[in-house]
């Protein structure tokens, strides 16, 4: 395909690269203001207790502190993501439901006399009995975490499409497994925190947020304000991966003890906190059924699923959804039924971690599909193209599927991976293993204002046109969307990357943009800006047009330069154009707006998961076995991805290493362990198993030639599509090396010892 694109397809500098290599980027732990407090909040030590009395009267006492705050003293409307279930309070009421629920909360002149404030804050629990484990929290007699949700359902999903249960019948295999996935925390470098200052009645917040526009609805609805009396500004934000999308209690403690102090306060989480505040990935139990015919085909599949929501509802619901209505995008099948129970335990909530719900369900339906595969003979490279999606497709759940390239994904992978060789020659304690994935390329509902756009933007040239400024309130997290939406601005306007400025994510200053979640911010924030910035050159070349006297239909601008098409050397520069602009019609500036077509069935639920373009990707995973240990060593992973344009192939590439490494700490390292009273065991990044560099193995990370139509110059997502192979691409791989499954994340190296174990004794009973 030819590319005579000049800003856009090259792995130009990060925007933002000086300032972070340098040190100069402030992040808001990093800000300071004078006569700044600092804020923290009081938790409960119990994951399930009413509150009998609280008593601040020694902490107010206390030299240093300057307010003490309780229920009592801040609204007691109820907030949340989802607004179908709002269901948290600033600080607990009744009962805390959760260790490290929030009680209180004090200001003090330094963090010291916070933590002894803390201490001196006097509050009488009764212990009540709690609901720990997910897989029973439904059973009679549970204790109820909310009064008013019967048996702990937070929600409940039933969909069905097609004839499920003929197709089974008629099916020439059926078979059905169960896969367990764990809890697991996104763990950013950064941890959260806020800095909120009041001017009269105007409230600012500088806060580490994914979404500054979502913290604005919500700190403004909390507290009865005009939306735009609330300024959220975003700093530099060192990672989100989901947890940094909601507000949490640090924004509206804040707001509050600012404005009893009528100073500066800083509140933050320290990492223990971070872990108890959690909306990482839920824990998950999954029960796949499949029938195919004698080739493999997938005839229908059902899955039931319950989900561990943890003590709120956080962007739960939306994520129970997801579990189920992203599962047929990578393979085509006519029949297919979704039950989902999400439940209240008394646990740290759960809400979006990278992929949203689907990485652990795309480990269950791939583990489980290897199965199939081993039952009926069949390779799992062959079984996945048969069933390949293809594209103009729809899935049965209403999706509708524009590019898509799975089956060259696959063949791709297949080749570079040597994957025939590998699977026929791969000696015991070796194995190859393969999976899909795919992912909305942002939702196709807000959570909020379904009146508005998902994204807005516009550009500002500066008066002497050498430079020129986009206003976006998307997110950087560090995936480098500052530097996406320059080039895609620069091409639009016809200008030069290196002359891009950018301001980003101030509620006051940027229009309206959702943030950064479901992978969106390329397409959709992406639309906006190319739209802004096609209307800067269509007035750039009707001014040169006059300048050149030359028709506006010969002319066309790239690199800072407007040009004749018919005249070789008929040109005039940016600037120059770009001045006479400014004198004769005043700023030069360009805006632009993107709202997602309506989309999906109109069966309950039908609208989350649907979006106007979906990636899709295989990973193909080399591992070899200690069978004396158990222990798992990576050989090589490889990607090939279907992402549609691809605007900076380094920052792509640089995406997909950083999921391939969460993915892979998930699959066999990571999860959050709690004691039998609800408390965390290991929340602190020493016993919290990550992965560091050290510890990733050879990846090669293609793509493949793709389009999407409806995107700005064909764009679509890849950084949550390719964290959802990942965990049932390892699985796999330690399929074939020991011949056994391990049907529960993560797949440690103890685990996969006594499945060796087990099998070698069971050869034993045989013989």
């Amino acid at each position: 395909m030819s590319d005579n694109y000049k800003v856009i397809g090259r792995s130009v500098p990060r925007i933002d690269g000086p300032d972070k290599v340098t040190g100069g980027a402030k992040y808001t732990g990093d800000l300071k203001f004078p006569n700044m407090l600092y804020g923290k909040i009081l938790t409960s030590p119990y994951a399930h207790a009413r509150i009998i009395s609280i008593d601040t009267t020694a902490a107010e006492a206390l030299a240093g502190v300057k307010a003490v705050i309780t229920h009592k003293d801040v609204p007691s409307l109820k907030y949340g993501l989802s607004p179908a279930r709002w269901d948290e309070n600033i600080f607990c009421i009744d009962k805390v439901r959760f260790v490290g629920d929030k009680v209180a909360a004090v200001a003090c002149v330094d963090e010291e006399t916070c933590y002894k404030a803390m201490k001196l804050i006097k509050v009488e629990y009764e212990e009540l009995p709690a609901v720990l484990d997910f897989r029973h929290a439904m059973d009679e007699g549970q204790p109820l975490v909310h009064e008013e949700y019967r048996r702990n359902i937070n929600t409940e999903i039933h969909q069905k499409f097609g004839d499920v249960e003929k197709a089974l019948t008629e099916a020439h295999h059926v078979r059905s497994d169960v896969f367990v996935g764990q809890r697991t925390y996104q763990a950013p470098i950064e941890p959260h925190s806020s800095i909120s200052i009041w001017e009269g009645e105007k409230l600012t917040i500088y806060a580490s947020t994914q979404s500054p526009h979502y913290f604005q609805y919500y700190i403004a609805r909390e507290f009865g304000m005009p939306m735009g009396d609330v300024r959220i500004i975003k700093p530099y934000l060192g990672g989100g991966f989901g947890g940094k999308l909601e507000p949490t209690g640090l924004e509206f403690a804040g707001a509050v003890l600012a404005r009893r102090t009528g100073r500066p306060v800083r509140t933050f989480y320290d990492r223990a906190e971070m872990f108890a505040h959690n909306r990482g990935r839920h824990a998950q139990y999954m029960e796949i059924t499949t029938g195919v015919d004698k080739n493999g085909k997938i005839l229908a599949a059902k899955a039931n699923f319950i989900m561990d929501g943890g003590a709120y509802t956080s962007l739960g619901i939306a994520s129970a959804y997801y579990a189920g209505a992203l599962l047929p995008l990578t393979y085509e099948f006519d029949n297919y039924q979704f039950d989902m129970y999400r439940v209240y335990t008394n646990l740290p909530a759960c809400g979006a971690q990278r992929g949203h719900g689907a990485p652990q369900p795309k480990y269950a339906f791939e583990s489980h599909l290897d199965n199939v595969a081993a039952d009926l003979g069949i390779d799992p490279m062959d079984i996945r193209i048969r069933n390949a999606r293809r594209p103009d497709t729809v899935t049965p759940n209403d999706f509708r599927v524009n590019s898509c390239k799975m089956r060259e994904c696959l063949d791709r992978a297949r080749e570079i991976s040597g994957w025939d060789e590998k699977k026929k020659n791969l000696p015991h304690g070796k194995g190859i293993g393969v999976a899909t994935g795919s992912f909305v390329t942002g939702a196709g509902y807000p959570i909020y204002r379904t009146d508005l756009p998902h994204s807005a933007a516009f550009i500002k040239v500066h008066e002497d046109g050498t430079a020129a400024t986009l206003y976006t309130g998307s997110v950087d997290i560090g995936q480098g969307s500052d530097t996406i939406l320059c080039q895609m601005a620069a091409e639009a306007m016809g200008y030069r990357y290196e002359q891009m400025k950018i301001v980003a994510a101030d509620t006051e200053i940027t229009p309206l943009d959702l943030g950064a979640y479901a992978s969106r911010q390329t397409y959709m924030s992406g639309a906006a800006v190319k739209q802004a910035g096609e209307e800067i050159k269509k007035q750039l070349l009707e001014m040169a047009s006059t300048m050149l006297s030359l028709p506006v239909d010969d002319l066309d601008g790239e690199e800072g330069f407007i040009f004749s098409r018919s005249r070789p050397g008929k040109s005039v520069t940016f600037e120059e154009v770009a001045r006479r602009h400014f004198v004769l019609k005043g700023p030069l500036l360009g805006r632009g707006a993107y709202t997602p077509p309506k989309l999906g069935g109109n069966f309950k639920g039908a609208a989350v998961g649907t979006s106007p373009a979906y990636s899709f990707g295989v990973q193909v995973g080399e591992v070899s076995i200690d069978e004396e240990t158990g222990e798992i060593s990576v050989v090589g992973i490889w990607d090939v991805h279907d992402c549609g344009k691809v605007i900076n192939p380094r920052l792509l590439h640089g995406q997909v290493h950083g999921a391939l490494c969460m993915g892979m700490g998930e699959s066999v390292w990571e999860e959050v362990r709690f004691d039998d009273k609800g408390r965390i065991k290991n929340a602190e990044l020493a016993n919290y198993r990550l992965l560091t560099a050290m510890d990733m193995p050879s990846i090669q990370s293609e793509v493949v030639d793709s389009i999407e139509p409806t995107g700005p110059w064909g764009v679509k997502e890849i950084g949550e599509g390719s964290t959802n192979p990942t965990l049932g691409m390892f699985s796999n791989a330690i399929f074939d090396a020991m011949g056994v499954r391990v049907n529960s994340l993560p797949l440690t190296y103890e685990k996969v010892w006594r499945a060796l174990k087990e099998k070698r004794d069971r050869e034993k009973t045989k013989a």
